[in-house]
């Protein structure tokens, strides 16, 4: 219990927050630079995922290419991947350089298969009713994926979107051994000095951060999730079809012109 105490001492202690402190204090800066990681990592994957996502899951092509990718994506061991890119980009690139560029790579791999798998399910998991009355009231295919798809698999979307940032700022804090920023340097540290009170608020740091972050699309998906689309029991066939003369009018109230 001293231990956790110790650490949370050591986290509120306004002189580890002092601009200029020795190295890897202060800790503002660790922190900012561990969100900036993971921020521009996650944003990068979402340019190349969320837009294949949304047309796999639009057409339904690709279906096993996804299961695929997805699992062997999963499969691939981030530490190995980070230091393998940085040796190889070192041959080209000054250090710095290749380190950062090496290990946005790294993390952008590691989100692109939960961001991917989130955006088609949740294209897949709009009803069939809702896109066919959709095109039954002349609407194009991309106004049915702008209208339709994407605003009512918004919250599926969006835990795919918090799985992977989760897994990125949780990863983020190994690329302090390839000499990069973050909290992890924090972590790495106190390895060094053998000061566990260091290594373990820099746990901390990190814990809280992931909590904070999934808290906040936590809400999100709370927020987008549509009435009764998280309570909703499932219909059966003939319940469905005599609420298909409910559906056209209710989707063309909720879509504006």
């Amino acid at each position: 219990m001293n231990f956790f105490l110790d650490a949370i001492a050591w986290i509120f202690d306004p002189a580890n927050w002092v601009p200029g402190s020795q190295s890897p204090l202060p800790i503002g800066d660790r922190l900012v630079e561990h969100l900036i990681y993971s921020g521009v990592s996650l944003v990068i994957a979402m340019l190349i995922a969320l837009p294949l996502g949304f047309y796999i899951g639009h057409t339904g092509r690709g279906r096993q290419f996804v299961i695929g990718f997805t699992g062997g994506m999963r499969a691939l061991p981030t530490l190995g991947l980070l230091f393998f890119l940085t040796m190889v980009l070192r041959s080209g690139l000054s250090t710095t350089p290749a380190v950062l560029v090496g290990s946005v790579i790294a993390f952008v791999l590691l989100a692109i298969p939960s961001l991917l798998a989130g955006a088609y399910a949740g294209l897949e998991s709009v009803s069939r009713e809702s896109i066919d009355a959709a095109r039954a009231i002349g609407m194009t295919e991309l106004q049915i994926l702008r209208k339709v798809e994407i605003p009512l698999g918004l919250p599926v979307i969006i835990g795919g979107i918090r799985s992977a940032t989760l897994q990125v700022i949780a990863t983020v804090t190994i690329a302090s051994y390839v000499g990069l920023g973050g909290l992890g340097r924090i972590i790495s540290s106190g390895i060094g000095l053998n000061d566990y009170t260091v290594i373990l608020g820099g746990a901390l740091l990190v814990t809280v951060l992931a909590l904070s972050v999934d808290g906040v699309f936590a809400l999100l998906q709370r927020l987008t999730r549509t009435r009764g689309q998280s309570t909703r029991p499932l219909r059966s066939s003939s319940q469905r079809k005599r609420s298909d003369a409910a559906v056209a009018p209710t989707l063309d109230e909720r879509i504006p012109a």
